[in-house]
């Protein structure tokens, strides 16, 4: 027997009336909190508000408590001055690898793979991460991410993707790795090329926030912003070049729950292993590299051969060719690195937006090969036109504004 669509309905609906009974629906503050925070009206200040507070504990834990209060003080008052006094061969080649410059008084400036790499590595990223990944965590089992997502739908969807796009952006937030991998839950092939070329190119990892909380404290705003303008400004781009479409949403928005101190305790150690297997070895090895690329003089050659590109283009000093060559292994060690470059404060913003703008970390370089080369080539297309367009364009502003 063959039934119309408004007989088909009719039919679902006896049968619901027979099989479902309604009972009186009883509201919970947990529902009153959930609806609170995905209506855009509420849910904007929340967001700022929760986002805020994320910066907050994540600069005071890592940058203030921990880097400053402990490791700053462990590492130039009792690590580098017994390194200095102890390892053979001062001025040489090999101490010059390992401890850096005989006469610096800080391990920022010294610059030794035992000297500034673990400092780096130890002092600054690891609190960083640390407290990153213990606050992402608890958001996600909350049950706040979702809703996060749904707030920002309407938003991302103006650069081609959908709400569910802000997950991979806030794990990339801690590691572009992670971030790149989580770009597989979205739907389309242009969803997952448009997030990956942004995240590769626009959203700093947690271990380079913590250097940037370090070094230009007083700069980060700005540079966060400029980040921000970028990506949107790309997404909007791509958007439009890119050929394909956006879907809508559909996903599950759990109840806000309590979060399980196991749960969190599992979550925080698998994602921090990660940076021990890998982030370490290469902020040390990228030490190594960029100390034997200075001995040699190819650090010189280069920021000789680029000088009108660094001076005349981008605005900064000839010497920011070594972190550029740095931040293909580790994006921390390089801003660490334009810490000891005499230059001005907004040349320091533009060398910093420079540097996360600059070509992906290897880590995150493999993982784009990993997802396809023709990704890959486009994406990195896409970089190398921002970075001249958009490092160009901070320069002017910086001309403009009467401060480069």
């Amino acid at each position: 027997m063959s039934l119309t669509v408004d007989e088909r309905w009719d039919l679902i609906d006896s049968i619901a009336k027979k099989t479902i009974t309604y009972g009186r629906y009883k509201e919970t503050l947990k529902d009153v909190i959930g609806e609170l925070t995905v209506k855009p009206m509420t849910g904007i200040p929340i967001a700022i508000t929760t986002m805020y507070a994320f910066w907050s504990i994540f600069g005071s834990f890592a940058g203030t408590l921990f880097t400053d209060g402990f490791f700053v003080k462990l590492f130039d008052e009792h690590w580098l001055p017994w390194m200095q006094a102890h390892f053979p061969g001062a001025g040489g080649w090999l101490y010059y690898i390992i401890v850096g410059d005989p006469a610096a008084d800080n391990c920022f400036e010294a610059f030794g793979m035992l000297t500034s790499g673990i400092f780096v590595a130890i002092g600054v990223v690891l609190p960083a991460i640390f407290i990153f990944y213990l606050m992402l965590t608890l958001l996600e089992d909350v049950g706040y991410l979702p809703r996060l997502a749904v707030l920002v739908d309407t938003v991302l969807h103006k650069i081609g993707l959908h709400g569910y796009a802000i997950v991979p952006t806030i794990l990339a937030l801690g590691c572009n790795v992670p971030g790149v991998t989580a770009t597989r839950i979205l739907e389309t092939r242009k969803e997952r090329f448009v997030m990956m070329t942004l995240l590769a190119i626009f959203v700093p990892c947690g271990a380079q926030l913590g250097i940037m909380e370090e070094v230009v404290p007083e700069s980060m705003g700005l540079i966060i912003l400029y980040l921000i303008i970028g990506y949107f400004i790309t997404g909007l781009v791509l958007n439009k070049i890119i050929p394909g479409i956006s879907p809508e949403i559909l996903m599950d928005v759990p109840p806000y729950q309590k979060p399980l101190l196991s749960n969190v305790i599992l979550k925080v150690w698998v994602r921090m292993k990660s940076f021990f297997k890998t982030a370490i070895p290469f902020v040390l090895l990228g030490c190594v590299i960029v100390n034997v690329l200075y001995l040699a003089g190819f650090i010189q050659w280069l920021g000789s051969t680029f000088s009108p590109v660094f001076v005349t283009w981008f605005g900064v000093p000839e010497a920011t060719a070594g972190p550029l060559v740095a931040a293909f292994l580790r994006k921390d060690l390089a801003v660490a690195q334009l810490s000891v470059i005499e230059m001005s404060a907004y040349q320091m913003v533009t060398a910093v937006v420079l540097v996360s703008i600059y070509f992906p970390c290897l880590a995150t370089f493999m993982m784009l090969l990993k997802e396809g080369w023709k990704e890959l080539l486009g994406s990195l297309a896409v970089l190398i036109s921002v970075v001249f367009l958009y490092g160009g364009l901070l320069h002017l502003i910086g001309i403009l504004a009467g401060v480069a």
